[in-house]
């Protein structure tokens, strides 16, 4: 897919449908289905040009079997009589859409006049593709790969050395010299002391959306600048809120903004930067509507 719509067009994609007005407060809500083999989640959107949805596999026991912990399939539908239109791999299409909406918020939380010092949690798909994602955007000095498995994380190192990025595994503590740390793990627990994180870095999560697992602490949460793509869907799912409000750290009202507000022109200011992601069912449609109308023109 990555060959249709690089993560920076695909950034573009997500950019250009908040501009246009779109309200991510007013999309349905992801529905999530217990079965046997872990979970079945259900994501439908729609607008003018298309609707559509995706059904996406959560299965914990696959990577034992050497199959993808998540699975899918997008349904795209024409948006005027909702014939069908296209059937996509929903688990690439994850793999593109969470690493573009990744990239979109650091387009405007970090700095674009020197080099980023980059510390990336994960080995797996979303690591991959977030490495990926952030160099579209933004040039990177250095890159600390940090994972449970050091063999993924040394992997995943000489990777990021291939695309000429000074690179190396790591440990938690190296969030305390990053510009910006990206979170894309299966962590139910935090991964890091909140309280290295330097006035001025952004922190991105976007490993989980279940309210009682999260990759980062109540220390970050509530020194930083809080950004979610929408305040319904962060307080209904984003257990790195959830959890840091039931302990009675933060209020309702701790979230700073949205990704609307930042590709809208809100500012940051020189506290930590934390944006939280959920994924959301019209990300998922827009850039299968990009992918389609890519194909077309091709």
């Amino acid at each position: 897919m990555t060959r249709l719509l690089s993560p920076a067009a695909t950034a573009d994609v997500l950019a250009d449908v908040l501009r246009a007005g779109f309200d991510p407060e007013s999309a349905p809500p992801r529905t999530a289905v217990p079965v046997p083999a872990g979970e079945l989640l259900l994501m439908p959107a729609a607008d003018h040009a298309y609707a559509g949805v995706k059904i996406a596999g959560v299965a914990p026991g696959n990577p034992a079997l050497g199959l993808p912990r998540i699975t899918g399939s997008y349904l795209l539908l024409d948006g005027t009589n909702l014939q069908p239109l296209a059937l996509l791999d929903g688990a690439a299409l994850t793999e593109l859409r969470t690493p573009a909406v990744s990239a979109l918020a650091v387009r405007r939380l970090t700095p674009d006049d020197r080099p980023l010092r980059l510390v990336l949690f994960g080995t797996g798909p979303q690591a991959y593709g977030h490495l990926e994602a952030v160099l579209a955007v933004r040039e990177v000095a250095e890159t600390v790969v940090v994972g449970r498995d050091p063999v993924g994380a040394r992997a995943l190192a000489g990777y990021a050395r291939t695309l000429d990025v000074p690179a190396r595994a790591g440990t938690p503590d190296d969030v305390a010299g990053a510009d910006l740390v990206v979170c894309c793990t299966t962590a139910r627990t935090p991964l890091f002391d909140g309280t290295l994180v330097a006035p001025g870095a952004t922190v991105v999560a976007v490993g989980s959306h279940e309210p009682t697992a999260r990759e980062t602490d109540t220390a970050l949460v509530t020194r930083a600048e809080v950004y979610v793509e929408a305040r319904s869907a962060a307080l209904r799912e984003a257990g790195d809120l959830l959890v840091p409000l039931a302990e009675g750290a933060i209020g309702a009202d701790h979230v700073t903004g949205t990704l609307a507000d930042l590709v809208n022109g809100r500012v940051p200011s020189g506290r930590p930067r934390f944006f939280k992601s959920v994924g959301m069912a019209w990300e998922d449609l827009a850039v299968a509507g990009a992918l389609y109308r890519a194909v077309r023109a091709s």
